[in-house]
């Protein structure tokens, strides 16, 4: 193996962005470990790389402890003997329609899971790198524009969303404590609405749906009041904010990654409309506790210190989502 092929293992490497991820880290070069138990993720989504001899695909529940070299498919990459470079922890439940289904397997991935992610990071002394979420914040705030990562959120931690929400802060805590104790190299990324190709359907990420339902010509379903706004990121953006972080000084502290652009969803499904050709109409549907109005980010520290926006538009990203549901229609349906 070339000494210059870095280690690296994502956990949710089969999930939306997830499998961004492990495309990008390939064609960098790197050796990947993807590790998934396909709770709110999909085979298909990596199923391009599952014949490339520099991936593997490990089917766990982090929730249990695992011992990577017990694996015989990870033989080929010595790890026993080179450890592992980096880690991306994205592994969360992200079900919209199905959260109350996952809660109890959420509040496990935020703190057991978690753990055991961090302690191979001790292990190996690797990087490791948590995708936080925008939800720390906690809901728009007047007078708050936009969050900067000093912010002080403020989240119940009752509520019924509270093993996401809440879950995340821990997990941050988590990761901060680790450094302190064990000196180890911890990134946290805090990231805001994401769209873009593989997300899953009929499961309350709007823009997918909204998509599908444009393309057969039905009804568009806004789960959530008519004004409801949002910012919006694309996938491969994300992605590549991911690496730069990873790549950054140690120390470097949260990170937003996100659009600063307040967009009202009403809106998106009109712009999907109008770009599908579609004769649908936009339908009030039902108010999801999962799909909630979060604040926008402040990613100044992201572009001062990373060199690091948003540079994907709407319209593209939009175009490319279209393109990818329109070819794979059939298949996306009848999962």
């Amino acid at each position: 193996m070339p000494s210059e092929k870095k280690i690296v293992l994502v956990t949710g490497g089969a999930g939306f962005i997830g499998s961004f991820l492990c495309e990008s880290l390939l064609k960098a070069g790197n050796r990947v470990i993807c590790i998934d138990d396909f709770s709110t993720s999909n085979v298909r989504n990596i199923d391009p790389y599952l014949r490339n001899p520099d991936f593997q695909f490990l089917k766990i529940d982090i929730n249990e402890p695992f011992d990577l070299e017990s694996f015989p498919e990870l033989e080929p990459f010595k790890i026993k003997f080179v450890g592992i470079n980096e880690i991306y922890h994205l592994a969360t439940p992200t079900s919209i329609k199905n959260f109350d289904k996952l809660k109890y397997k959420t509040l496990l991935t935020n703190s057991v899971g978690t753990r055991n992610v961090l302690d191979i990071a001790v292990k190996y002394k690797s990087k490791i790198l948590l995708t936080s979420s925008s939800v720390v914040y906690g809901n728009r705030t007047d007078g708050v524009e936009a969050f900067a990562e000093d912010h002080k959120g403020i989240v119940d931690h009752l509520t019924p969303r509270s093993c996401y929400d809440e879950g995340k802060r821990y997990a941050e805590t988590m990761f901060e404590t680790y450094s302190q104790v064990f000196g180890l190299d911890t990134k946290i990324v805090r990231i805001f609405r994401t769209y873009g190709p593989r997300m899953p359907l009929f499961d309350g990420h709007q823009v997918p749906d909204f998509i599908l339902h444009a393309l057969n010509n039905e009804e568009l379903t806004l789960n959530g009041k008519a004004d409801f706004r949002t910012s919006m990121v694309y996938v491969t953006d994300i992605v590549d904010g991911l690496e730069k972080v990873m790549a950054a000084k140690k120390g470097i502290g949260p990170i937003n990654l996100g659009s600063n652009e307040d967009l009202k969803l009403l809106d998106i499904a009109g712009k999907i409309i109008e770009m599908t050709g579609s004769t649908s109409k936009v339908v009030t549907g039902e108010e999801l506790p999962f799909l909630t109005e979060l604040g926008l980010p402040d990613v100044t520290k992201a572009k001062e210190q990373l060199g690091w926006m948003p540079v994907v538009r709407l319209n593209d990203g939009l175009r490319k989502t279209i393109d990818y549901i329109q070819a794979n229609k059939i298949l996306l349906i009848g999962e």
